[in-house]
């Protein structure tokens, strides 16, 4: 299979039941991207596919043929935090950190297709992302702190 992960080409020989985090984790040692529950219920393990939100726990390597895949690794660049991450840092969005990173680029995928943001809007679009320490608000906070730097 050919995939381009976070701007980089990859090829590569999957087996059919593959899923896609392991691929990513193993094949590619992206480890940023978690395994929580195996069951889409946590968002740990999500990234962007061709720019859509996905649980990569239950989706096959294969269905990303061809496609563009972003992961937390891809966010940053020059070891510089991007302004969602910044804004997670800042308003202590971060507990134990295991949901973080799906938390991180469900975040991307909202703040890429919506511009007017309140707190239920930003609560209801993470609904699929657990996060185990329950720590919402800072979460909320965060995203709607990084929508605002993202706009100025």
């Amino acid at each position: 299979m050919k995939v381009k992960v976070n701007g980089v080409e990859y090829e590569d020989e999957v087996e059919p039941r593959t899923l896609l985090v392991d691929f990513l984790r193993d094949n590619l040692n992206l480890t940023g991207t978690k395994i929580g529950c195996d069951t889409t219920t946590c968002g740990a393990c999500t990234v962007l596919v061709n720019g859509r939100s996905v649980k990569s726990c239950t989706m096959l390597a294969i269905q990303a043929n061809g496609k563009e895949i972003l992961t937390i690794e891809g966010l940053s660049s020059d070891s510089k935090l991007n302004p969602i991450q910044q804004a997670f840092k800042d308003n202590f969005a971060l507990q134990c950190g295991y949901c973080t990173a799906g938390m991180i680029v469900q975040a991307h995928f909202i703040l890429s297709h919506e511009r007017d943001l309140s707190e239920e809007k930003v609560r209801d679009m993470i609904h699929g992302n657990i996060c185990r320490c329950t720590g919402y608000q800072n979460i909320v906070n965060a995203i709607l702190d990084a929508s605002r730097r993202m706009r100025a």
